[in-house]
């Protein structure tokens, strides 16, 4: 094998691996449940 198809046979596996991290990762922060957001008297805006 040519060394530029080496080099892009590693480069295609890395991207790979890193697009499966991404996806646990999003499906890992999705399965904390619902975003509920923060009271408004905690959000600094004193009226």
């Amino acid at each position: 094998m040519e060394r530029s198809k080496i080099v892009a046979i590693i480069t295609g596996g890395i991207s790979v691996l890193l697009a499966i991290a991404y996806l646990l990762l999003v499906q890992m922060l999705d399965f904390r449940g619902e975003m509920i957001p923060a009271p408004v008297s905690f959000l600094g805006l004193w009226m």
